[in-house]
C-alpha cells in the first residue's frame, strides 16, 4: 500500500504546484484531521472535511498566486514526509514569498486520516518513526 500512498501524495503535489488546490475528496477520510503545529499561522486541529474546507479557502484567501511543490517524499509505510517549498504572491502587497516546511500524511488504507504540518525535518522524520 505504500507505493499507492506516494502515488497519492505526488498527485496532490503535482496540482498544488500548478497552483491547483482543488483536492479529491475521495482520498481524504471524512473525518480527516489536519494539525498545525503551534509555529504556524492559525495553529490548531481541524476536523473533518467541512473544517479542512474552511481553513484552506481562509488559508488561501490573501494570496494572488500560491504554490506548493514537493522536493522530496519519503515513504514510511501507512504515512508519507513530503519536504515543501511554498511560494506565493500577497494579494494586498504583491510581495513574493517563499517558505519550507514538511507535511506529514498519514493513511489508513487509500484513505488519508492525518495531515500535519510540521516545520523542521528532524520532527517531521520523528512523527512517523525515521531518523535522518
Amino acid at each position: 500500500m505504500s507505493q499507492e500512498n506516494v502515488e497519492t501524495v505526488q498527485g496532490l503535489y503535482a496540482r498544488w504546484s500548478q497552483g491547483d488546490f482543488r483536492t479529491d475528496v475521495e482520498v481524504l477520510d471524512p473525518l480527516v484531521l489536519f494539525v498545525l503545529r503551534p509555529e504556524f499561522p492559525d495553529a490548531g486541529s481541524y476536523l473533518g472535511l467541512e473544517r479542512l474546507g474552511e481553513y484552506m479557502r481562509g488559508f488561501l484567501e490573501p494570496w494572488t498566486r500560491l504554490t506548493m511543490e514537493a522536493e522530496e517524499i519519503i515513504d514510511a509505510g501507512d504515512s508519507v514526509v513530503a519536504a515543501l517549498v511554498q511560494r506565493g504572491v500577497g494579494d494586498g502587497s504583491g510581495a513574493p514569498t517563499e517558505f519550507r516546511y514538511f507535511h506529514v500524511w498519514s493513511f489508513r488504507g487509500r484513505k488519508v486520516i492525518r495531515l500535519e504540518c510540521v516545520r523542521q525535518r528532524v520532527e517531521a522524520l520523528e512523527a512517523v518513526g525515521l531518523r535522518e
